[in-house]
Parts: structure tokens; sequence; C-alpha cells
């Protein structure tokens, strides 16, 4: 992941997504004259749906479906970034290739940066020549002071993010104030559990890693032995910093890590690192105030600064720059990226260049690309039935929230208030980001990468300071996804996901609400999760719960939790029902919702079918076919550690197990092995 889609990354912190792989879509043609919106054909209707609802609904499309080489999981999402990067691709090829675009207009920058990009011929000539005087130059550090110099250089220079996290966001406790925030970091594996693990597939991931720096090291000429013994130094040094991390069930606590300090204050805390001298090299100035999202981390840190060679520190740091530039530069690099993520994710080959250069121009100057892309494909009436969707299914919520039996009139008052503060973002950003003085060269990719990762931020700290910036998003425009911000107290809605499966203006509302208006009501239901749960109206991190009402609630989120822990996954691996928890509230609550909202309408009140399916059938079917996907198991099992959503399968299922509506729809009696019984099904939102 480049620096900017990190700063990206941080800059979400907290918020919470439908899906945990950001893709991007478009409206597809094809969905226009689309006659079967559920399509029999697809399902496997010889097992009972209350046996197996995921192969019921799915059964078919699962078999004919594997996963294409080039991916990693193949499901409903993909096939919309499928359909999707053909559209942005026309559109760079489009912008590329435009010789009288204007020096400086959208065309002309995003034209350029995506030739630059694909120059693989000058790339592949450059070699590593692009970061030779920064591998040099954190090579000679000398001393502690000079190591500190380095790590914040390399933040500010676009080349790296050694040792830990930093961004700056809303403070959740003062939400119309930015402030700078630190976070635990410093290592490269997706999660610290691939450190401290021992099992064979661990530790097969810990050798690709191993093989992955030793290969990149020997390609800026390092003899063998010790690029090899520099893969050692670092897995051991990030291995200490990993020790030193939470897990990721504890950073989903938002009081936990809250930690805030004046910088005098936590400086104490790490006498070898002078946060008012590192932050000051950081660009921020004049702030007395930091989060910290784990104190604890920074001890262990500031013991590793003194207690680590500075020749270690060296190898490290121009370990942090080879990674951070190695997809951007000659085929070689790219290659051994390609083999370490391999043994990550078991994909069988690379995806091709010209994917992956649309996806980064995507995620580098997606409001530029954005503004082409909404032109193109976005219909303004999408957006006005969107609006009409979310509006109903606020008002389900309301009544929803109403008829809970087990929440006080006192708690629902403030969740009323709650839900109606909402603020819901459809299609793309009023305000567009210009990226001004952001310098794009048709000739230097690596350089336009990296300004790219300077501009990103620069204007990350510009924040500080300034009003908290409302109209900002946090995806661009073609991600087939959404969100909800707890501080913010917004549920997002990007131009990709408003298309087929999901939505289509000439679909049936069973179809349209068990796909977008789940959807919805799954971005709502983050608003009222274990997590978001913990913030009130006004995005602020503060209790608005009585004591008992919050028991309650908390009795019921167990037995959620509970219900995924007993899923498997590949052979002993089970769901993580407490990481995922708060996505699987989303689910049941924004299922439950949209069926309440699907009631309301003419086609949920009457009981005509379509193609052979009621309209309560259709409705839990549209939302089966939202998930089905298949997935390699080396993904599979990287999800379960990394992804705070269910696979696919659990999610299919997950939620009309406690739906007295499903059990009607499918006649699923006693007997059946997705069978619960009334009093065990959980109802929460």
């Amino acid at each position: 992941m480049s620096n900017w889609k990190k700063n990206l990354t941080l800059l979400l912190f907290g918020a919470a997504t439908l899906y945990g792989v950001e893709a991007t879509a478009q409206q597809s043609s094809a969905t226009a004259t689309q006659k079967q919106f559920i399509d029999k054909s697809n399902m496997d209707v010889s097992v009972k749906p209350g046996d197996d609802f995921y192969s019921y609904a799915s059964g078919t499309w699962l078999r004919n479906n594997p996963v294409p080489a080039k991916e990693t999981r193949w499901g409903s999402f993909n096939l919309l970034r499928d359909f999707n990067i053909s559209a942005v691709k026309d559109i760079l090829n489009e912008s590329a290739a435009n010789k009288s675009a204007a020096p400086g207009s959208v065309e002309k920058r995003v034209g350029d940066f995506y030739a630059a990009a694909m120059d693989s011929v000058t790339i592949d000539k450059l070699g590593y020549t692009p970061i030779k005087k920064d591998l040099k130059r954190v090579g000679a550090v000398k001393d502690t002071k000079a190591i500190l110099n380095e790590v914040a250089y390399l933040r500010t220079s676009g080349a790296g993010s050694p040792m830990f996290g930093f961004y700056v966001g809303q403070d959740r406790k003062d939400v119309n104030n930015m402030v700078p925030q630190l976070s635990q970091g410093g290592t490269t594996l997706p999660d610290r559990d691939y450190y401290l693990k021992d099992d064979a597939r661990s530790k097969k991931i810990q050798d690709a890693y191993k093989t992955y720096i030793t290969t990149l090291f020997t390609l800026t000429g390092v003899p063998q032995a010790k690029s090899q013994q520099n893969a050692e130094t670092i897995f051991n040094l990030e291995k200490k910093m990993a020790e030193a991390q939470m897990a990721r069930v504890e950073m989903r606590d938002p009081y936990k890590t809250y930690n805030k300090f004046s910088v005098s204050d936590f400086s104490k805390t790490t006498p070898n690192i002078d946060w008012k001298s590192m932050m000051a090299k950081m660009k921020v100035t004049g702030e007395d105030t930091i989060l910290v999202n784990n104190p604890a981390f920074f001890k262990e840190l500031d013991g590793l600064v003194k207690a680590t060679p500075v020749t270690d520190w060296q190898t490290y740091l121009q370990w942090n720059v080879l990674k951070s530039a190695a997809p951007y530069l000659s085929t070689p690099f790219v290659d051994a990226n390609f083999a370490y993520s391999q043994a990550l994710s078991g994909q069988k080959v690379q995806t091709p260049r010209w994917q992956r250069m649309s996806s980064l121009t995507d995620g580098t100057i997606g409001d530029l690309l954005g503004q082409l892309y909404v032109k193109k494909h976005f219909k303004p009436e999408a957006k006005e039935r969107m609006e009409e969707l979310i509006s109903n299914l606020i008002k389900a919520y309301e009544i929803r929230i109403n008829n809970l039996d087990w929440m006080t009139a006192t708690t629902k008052e403030k969740a009323l208030a709650k839900l109606h503060a909402f603020t819901p973002k459809v299609g793309y950003p009023d305000n567009w980001k210009a990226y001004d003085g952001l310098e794009i060269n048709r000739k230097t990719f690596f350089q336009n990468v990296r300004n790219a990762g300077v501009w990103g931020y620069n204007d990350m700290v510009s924040q500080l300071g300034k009003p908290v910036d409302r109209t900002k998003w946090g995806m661009t425009a073609p991600t087939v996804n959404a969100y909800y911000s707890p501080v913010m107290n917004e549920i997002v809605f990007p131009a990709g996901i408003l298309q087929f499966p999901f939505f289509d203006p000439n679909a049936d509302d069973a179809v349209n609400y068990g796909g977008i208006g789940a959807v919805i009501g799954h971005e709502i239901s983050h608003g009222f999760d274990d997590s978001g749960s913990q913030y009130d109206k006004d995005g602020t991190l503060r209790n608005w719960w009585t004591e008992e009402d919050r028991a309650r609630f908390e009795e019921k989120a167990k037995a959620l939790q509970e219900q995924y822990d007993a899923y498997t996954v590949l052979d002993t691996i089970h769901v993580n029902g407490k990481l995922t928890l708060g996505e699987n509230i989303g689910d049941l609550g924004g299922l439950s919702a949209a069926y309440e909202a699907f009631k309301m309408t003419e086609q949920g009140k009457s009981n005509e079918k379509i193609d052979g399916f009621t309209p309560d059938q259709r409705f839990f079917l549209s939302w089966a076919q939202v998930w089905r996907g298949n997935i390699l198991p080396e993904a599979a099992a990287q999800q379960i550690i990394t992804d705070p959503h269910s696979p696919g399968e659990y999610r299919t299922i997950g939620a009309p197990v406690n739906m007295d509506a499903w059990y009607e729809a499918f006649n699923v009696q006693p007997g059946d092995k997705l069978y619960k019984a009334p009093e065990d099904r959980i109802r929460l939102w």
C-alpha cells in the first residue's frame, strides 16, 4: 500500500465499511436489459433453504464461477469491479490520448498520471535509480537522533512510514477539533499474529516475507548472505514491535484507544523520543495535545530505540524505503512484491498492469478521475432514488427503535435523536479535491507517486487549526463499498455501489430493498453497533445509555458473537465473533430494517410472485446474491485474522436465521439444519 493510501486509511480510522476489500465499479449497461433480477439458474433448488440457504440461493453460480487466476476471491463485488475497471480503463486511455487537453485540466492530469504509470519501458530502464539516494542517506545514519530525524523525513517525503502510525483526525471527545494522532505500527505483515504464531500456515508466510526482504535487497546490489542477514534483523525487530501491539479486537474499543496527552507529558513516557521535536520535523507545530491509541506500544518502542544497534535501524529504514517503493519500480521489484503477496493470498497470476495502474490512479487522484467517471457513468435519477430509499430506511429504523422491547423510553429518545442526526452522502462529493500544487509529469511515474505522497501528507497536516471539513469523503466515487463514520455520524454511498445486484432502477422493490436497502440499513446500524453505539448524535464519544439498557444490549451482542464464533472456515479456523461483531450487528440490524421498509411498499404488502418467487423470497434471495462468492484458502485464512467482516457464506445466513420472516418465506421448520427456535433468535435493532 502506498503512503498516500495509508494516509487515506488512517483518515478513515474508526469508519465501518460494508466490505473488507475496496473495489470500483460502473453502472453496467448490461443491467439495463436484465430481465431476471433473481435468476433461478444460479440457484441449487435441490438443497433445502432451511438446511443450507447459501447453496440454495447461489449453489450453481458458485460451481460455475471459480476464482480467476488473477484474483483471490470472486463474487458480486469482484464482478462489479471488473465491470468498472473496463470503464475506468476507457476513461484513462481517452484522457492519456487526448492531445488537446488543456494544461492543468482534469483530463490532462489524469491522462498524464496514467500514461506515466503505463510506461513500463522507462520504468524498467530506471531499475531502482529513483530510490538510490534514499537508500544511501538512511544507510548513513549514525546515532539515535539521526534515526528519528529520518523517521520523520521519510514520512513527510512520501518515502515510508516507519516505527509508528501517524495521522490527523477528529478528536473523538471534541469532534469539532482536529488533532494529531499516533498509532501503533512499524510492522509489515498484515497483522501482529503473523509474527507471534508458529503454526505451519504462519511459518510459511514468515518465510515468504523473509524471502521478499532478501530479494529486494539483492536487487539493489547487496550480497545474498548480507541480504538474508538483513531479513532476519528486520523480522526480529518488527516482531518486537508486534509483541507491543494490541490485538485487533482490543483496537475496536474506542475508549481503550483514546488516550490524550500534552506533548510534553507524552515525551516524559518516552525519554528517548522528544515528541515536540519529532512533531516539528513532521510539520506539526503549535499543537500541545496529542491522541495515542496504545501508549504501552510507544514505551516499548522507546526502549527499542535505545537498545537496538544503529546498524539494525539503518537496515530497517532502508527496508521501509524499499517496500514502499517496490510496486512502482522495475519489473523484478514488482514481481518480488507479487510473490510475497501471493504467499499471503494464494493469487495465481499477477493482476494486469493496466488494472493495477487504473486502481492506483483512482487511489491517488481519485477526485480527478471521479469527476470524469461520474460525468460518464452516474445518472442523477439513481441519486434521487437512493435518497428516497434512505428516507424510507430511516423511517423503518424509527419504527423498530420505538418497538424495541428491551430498551427503555429514556434511551430510545437518545437513539432516535442520533438516528435523525445522520448525514447521508450519495454518489460523489459536493466539493471535489483540486490537488492544487500536486505536480504530475507524463514522463516521471515514480516521482508522481512520491509527489502525491507529499501532497497527501501536507493536505492532512494542513487540517490542523481549521474547522472540520464535513464535505470530505473517505472513498472515491467509483468505489464499490459504503461506510459509516462515527465521529461525523454520516452514512456514505459512493456511485460505484449503486448498480445491480445492489440497486437497479428497473428492479422490483424486493430486489432493491434486499440489496441496497440492506446496505443502507447496514451503515445506519453501524451507528448502533458495539462500537458506534458509544458515540452520541453529535459524533462525540460519550455515553447516552442507561446502565440497564447497555447491559441488555451487550447480552444480545454476546449471543450474536457466539453465533458467529461457531462458524468454521477451512479446517479448524473459526470466524472471530468478537472481531466481526460490529459488521454482524450491521448485517442483522440492516437486513431487519430493510425488511421493515420493504413491507411498507406495495410489493411488500402483496403476495404476487415474480419468476416463481414471492416478494419475501425475492427480498432474501437478493440479499443472498450480494454475498455469494468463492475465495482461495490462503485469502480465507488471512481474512479471518485481518478482516472485521465475516465470510460471505456466513453473512448470507447469519442475519436471516434470526428473522421470523425468513422462516415463513421458505417454510423453515424444526429439524432443518439452520433452524433456531423463536426464543433463540437474536433481535437487536
